[in-house]
């Protein structure tokens, strides 16, 4: 009795110390190491619906594109350098000259298509408005173009974005959600403040936006206001600097 009596803790405590030592390796191992967003965080469903939205924007593109009149767009591509930049506004210059509203109906499905999906060089579209249609024609594209791509891409970030953005910027949500919840009386005034100062990136703004309740008509203020001082001295540096 005795024997069994004190080989029963002793099992006992065989038991758990090779459950502590299994847990330590399992908490050692890859496996367990690898954080819990390591995989993609899309669902099947989910990148159906963004590849859809995609191919709908590409497909009127590409309408766009067809309905405008000849030229020779073979040259034409969407500009990354200052050099590019000034070889697309000489092939482009005459042309938008002649067929004013075909090419700013080109310009404009770019730019938002771009914006949506978060495609870099919208810059250079803004630096390119200033120089083909001077400050104020081209302040007034850059803006309504800039606040169609961010409502484009709100939109589109609260149909799939929520994971994404969990994903790619944890701690950054938390702190803009954080910051919302702070101030639900004067979101307006804060928005501006986002989209006027370098706190955070519009880009993220886009994205964070509808998955911390902001609703869309503060969005769309904020940002067709808020986007009127940085877009003007990107349209103005095309002029007066003379870099094209």
């Amino acid at each position: 009795m005795s024997t069994m009596a004190s080989s029963g803790p002793r099992n006992l405590m065989g038991e758990s110390g090779r459950a502590l030592r299994d847990e330590e390796n399992a908490d050692d191992s890859p496996s367990a190491k690898r954080p819990k967003l390591d995989r993609f965080p899309l669902t099947h469903w989910e990148i159906a619906a963004a590849l859809s939205v995609f191919l709908v924007f590409s497909t009127g593109l590409f309408c766009v594109y067809l309905t405008m009149p000849a030229a020779d767009f073979g040259k034409l591509k969407l500009p990354r350098t200052v050099s590019d930049l000034r070889l697309l506004k000489d092939q482009l210059g005459s042309y938008a000259k002649d067929y004013p509203a075909q090419f700013i109906l080109g310009y404009c499905s770019t730019y938002i298509f771009m914006q949506t999906f978060m495609i870099p060089g919208t810059i250079f579209m803004s630096l390119l408005a200033g120089a083909l249609f001077g400050v104020i024609k081209g302040l007034l594209l850059v803006v309504f173009n800039a606040t169609a791509g961010a409502s484009s891409c709100f939109f589109l970030s609260k149909l799939i974005g929520r994971p994404l953005v969990v994903w790619f910027w944890p701690e950054k949500l938390r702190f803009f959600q954080a910051e919302i919840a702070k101030r639900r009386d004067k979101l307006l005034n804060y928005m501006l403040f986002l989209r006027i100062t370098p706190s955070l990136p519009n880009l993220f703004i886009n994205l964070a936006s509808p998955i911390v309740d902001i609703p869309f008509h503060i969005f769309f203020l904020a940002t067709l206001i808020g986007l009127i001082p940085a877009s003007y001295i990107t349209v103005r540096v095309s002029t007066s600097l003379r870099i094209l």
